[in-house]
This record gives structure tokens, sequence and C-alpha cells, in this order.
């Protein structure tokens, strides 16, 4: 049994209901002898999803980059995220979807005829506090030294168990990666920066996951007239900006006021996050 699991909650795995207890994979899964899958994440505030659109489309995005065909259409993804909220009587939660190609003779190569392994549960979410909502987050910077194809949501995540693992080695919260001298992300969420007003981002590409809050705060920044700009952001100009902050599924946007050692700006939550903070909680309030 695993600590702090709830091994009678309900998933989905390969068509079937059952208790997370009961759910069996094969040893011989590619997901767990190469990696070769893909994951989402979709939250919801109230048992209702929150841009389940977003998510189900990366989804499907990912899937296709590698070349796995799941005989489920969006509505059936998104019947199965439904149904997995009602089950678990949960209301902030999130709905974690996993497919891999499924289990095959190891080989490297694809194997003909392999059935995807679909698994999709659904646990409880925190929201943010308060307590970081106005004290922010701590980050240190390292050298982005993943593989090419970040845009893939995959299931191969050592890099960002290392990226993660190196803040948790230096007492913060996050890591801001370079590649090149250029921002890329941390390790399990998109970064921004304000310039003069200005809200910056890395540009879209294959070097960054691109978070389903990316678009959103494009949106937000747009109704709040922050003027936004995305292209190739240096180190040199993280190292000199106004305020830092980070978006993800689990932590929403949050301000990063220490970064290396030193204070973001003023060394507290900034103008800009504010207004943006104000949009996105009024955004999960119209839910």
């Amino acid at each position: 049994m695993i600590p702090d699991v709830d091994n009678d909650s309900i998933v989905y795995l390969n068509g079937d209901y059952v208790r997370l207890g009961d759910a069996k994979i094969s040893v011989l899964d590619r997901g767990f002898i190469f990696g070769d899958g893909i994951y989402d994440v979709v939250p919801a505030y109230g048992g209702k999803p929150f841009r389940m659109d977003g998510h189900l489309a990366r989804l499907e995005r990912s899937l296709a980059a590698i070349d796995i065909k799941v005989d489920l259409k969006r509505a059936d993804w998104e019947g199965i995220v439904q149904d997995l909220i009602a089950r678990s009587g949960l209301g902030d939660c999130m709905v974690y979807i996993q497919v891999t190609r499924g289990v095959a003779k190891r080989d490297h190569g694809f194997p003909k005829g392999a059935t995807p392994t679909v698994f999709c549960m659904v646990s409880p979410f925190v929201r943010p506090g308060a307590q970081v909502r106005q004290q922010g987050m701590s980050v240190v910077s390292m050298t982005d030294v993943r593989w090419l194809r970040c845009e893939i949501k995959s299931v191969s995540l050592l890099g960002n168990v290392l990226a993660k693992q190196h803040a948790v080695d230096n007492g913060v919260d996050e890591v801001i990666q370079f590649r090149d001298g250029y921002m890329s992300e941390g390790a399990s969420c998109n970064i921004w920066m304000v310039k003069d007003g200005v809200l910056l981002a890395p540009p879209r590409s294959n070097l960054i996951l691109e978070g389903i809050r990316y678009g959103l705060l494009e949106e937000l920044a747009e109704a709040a007239g922050i003027p936004f700009n995305a292209r190739p952001i240096s180190q040199q100009e993280v190292d000199q900006a106004d305020e830092l902050m980070l978006s993800s599924a689990t932590k929403e946007l949050l301000p990063i006021t220490t970064y290396n050692g030193k204070p973001v700006g003023s060394g507290k939550p900034g103008p800009v996050y504010a207004k943006l903070r104000e949009g996105y909680d009024k955004a999960i309030a119209a839910l």
C-alpha cells in the first residue's frame, strides 16, 4: 500500500472504473519500460473543470506528436473527466490522464498491434493559500539540459524531476531554466517576467511546454490593459526584472519574490501580478 493514497478511490483503466487498489498494469507496459506515453492534468473547482478544452486539445496534440492512436473522441475524454469528478465527490480536484503505447515485448521500435493503456484518476486539489500569494516564491537559476521536444507533455519526466530536486537541494520552491542563455521554463511551470509594465514570456516553441495558463494569461493581460510580448528573454534581463511570476494548473498564478537569493523588484508581489491574479480569480469564480 502506498502511503497517503486512497486505494478505495475510483479510477478509469482501459474502459473500466475500478478501485485504485485493484488497478493493475503489466510491467511490460511501454510507459513503465520506456516512458513511452503522455499525460495531462485537468483542474476542477467546485466540481467544474477549468479550461478543459485546452487541456484535452494539448492531450490530443501530444498523442499525435508521438503517434499514439486512441479510440476515444473529445466527447469521450470529457465524459471520463466529468464521470471521475462525479464519482469522487470532490469539489476542488485534479483529474490526471495518462496514455502509453501499451504492452509489448521490450524493443525500442513502435510495436505493431499494441493497444494503448489509458489510465485516469482524480485527487484532491488544495489551492495556493494567502500566505504564498502575499509572500511569493523563491527560485534559483539553472541550465536547461532537457531534450528538445519539451512541447510534448511526456511521462518521461526525469529532466523535470532533476530540475525540481535542484530546487529542493537549494532550499527554494522552484527553478528558472536557461538554454543557451535564454529563459525556458521552471521544473513544472511556465515563467513570466515584467519589465516597465510589459508582461513578457518565452515564445511558444519546442523548448517549452505551453501551459494552458499561457493562453489564459494572454487573455487576462489584454482584459486588464497590460501590454504583452512573447519573445526570447535573456538571463541578464531576468536578473533585472521588475516582477517575476509562475503559472501552472496546480500553482495557478504565483509571484516570484526571491531569485538567486536576491529580491525581485521590491521583494513583494508587484502590480502586474495583482491585476492578473484578480482576473484569474474572477475566471474561476465565473464557473
